[in-house]
């Protein structure tokens, strides 16, 4: 029985704890990742935003939680209710899921498996479903039309966004997220003599890839100047123009935890992790997670800087950029990328 315990049960526990302090402490993240949102747009428009709810207005996302928990759901007569409602809880599901491989310091993660960065492609790969889900469901034309749109979009700047993490996975030689911020250790000396790791020009060879992925992650969660799938000018906002309430809540809490995946996802790949910016004592005596947290913070807010001075694209605009632009640029980096390593002799 004691053997049954310590092999089934208590890591079962373990995980399950850890899965909830992860959830609670994301979702906190996010509540407070939303109201920075709209105070930087209110900052750049000379405004002050929230500022009524808690002290400067810090109460505001919880305040908006239980305005949408308590208004009525409404569902129109012609949906298709079943999918109508699994299509919200589909997509807040999914963007949850992914941060169970993603790790936030050295050791602090749920799952720290081989293939790290394979799981997340492949799962927020699948959030396009929800998106078509909803869209289709509601029976309506223009919620189809734009999940048509955020579908065509996401599988097209997700290409670009491949080719991007396979450049990296070849300097690495791993699939595992920790291993890639490993790999990023040696500081500024190491990379002017002989270097030991294949990413110590990561910070000059790489940045084209770090430029590409950076906008392809803005296409792929439908932020400006991309937000082509709830653009309310053209489609009345879209994919979610059908919904209210709690289910309007969770596509948008689904949204914005992409965001901040990848957010994070930027800062593993290109920005160390959570590593110091520099090997240097006093940098090397912050916590691991406080530079985590800072670099995802910075990443968030040149997301938000975007929406301030990038006009919307047309949709012909957005399609050729991605197809075009970034596809061929990102598939030459990454051949650029394998000639070098095997010239060199530092693939790993």
């Amino acid at each position: 029985m004691d053997g049954f315990i310590s092999t089934y049960i208590w890591p079962a526990a373990v995980m399950v704890a850890q899965s909830l302090l992860v959830l609670v402490g994301l979702l906190l993240f996010v509540a407070y990742i939303l109201y920075a949102d709209r105070k930087i747009w209110a900052a750049v428009q000379l405004r002050r935003g929230p500022n009524v709810v808690g002290p400067w207005g810090l109460f505001q996302s919880f305040a908006d939680l239980l305005k949408f928990v308590f208004k009525e759901p409404v569902i129109p007569s012609g949906a298709n209710k079943g999918v109508f409602l699994l299509a919200p809880l589909l997509a807040v599901t999914l963007a949850l899921t992914t941060w169970a491989v993603v790790p936030v310091n050295a050791g602090w993660v749920i799952a720290d498996i081989n293939v790290g960065i394979l799981f997340v492609f492949a799962i927020s790969s699948l959030e396009v479903y929800a998106i078509i889900m909803g869209g289709w469901a509601s029976n309506s034309k223009y919620p189809f039309l734009g999940a048509l749109r955020s579908a065509a979009q996401m599988i097209s700047y997700e290409l670009s966004m491949g080719f991007v993490i396979v450049a990296v996975l070849l300097c690495v030689g791993s699939l595992n997220l920790t291993d890639i911020v490993m790999a990023q250790v040696d500081g500024v000396g190491t990379r002017i003599g002989l270097p030991s790791s294949a990413l110590d020009w990561h910070w000059f060879a790489l940045f084209p890839l770090f430029i590409i992925f950076f906008i392809s992650a803005l296409a792929e969660t439908n932020r400006p100047p991309f937000d082509l799938p709830e653009a309310e000018s053209e489609l009345v906002a879209g994919f979610m123009v059908e919904y209210g309430s709690t289910p309007y809540m969770m596509f948008m809490l689904g949204e914005y935890t992409a965001i901040v995946l990848m957010c994070a996802l930027t800062t593993i790949l290109f920005l160390g992790g959570w590593l110091p910016p520099l090997d240097v004592w006093f940098l090397n005596w912050v916590p691991g997670i406080i530079w985590f947290v800072l670099k995802v913070c910075m990443v968030f807010f040149m997301f938000a800087m975007v929406k301030a001075f990038v006009p919307r694209y047309r949709y012909d605009q957005l399609m050729r950029l991605g197809w075009k632009v970034f596809l061929p640029i990102s598939l030459g980096m990454l051949v650029i990328v394998a000639f070098f390593l095997k010239l060199t002799g530092l693939a790993p």
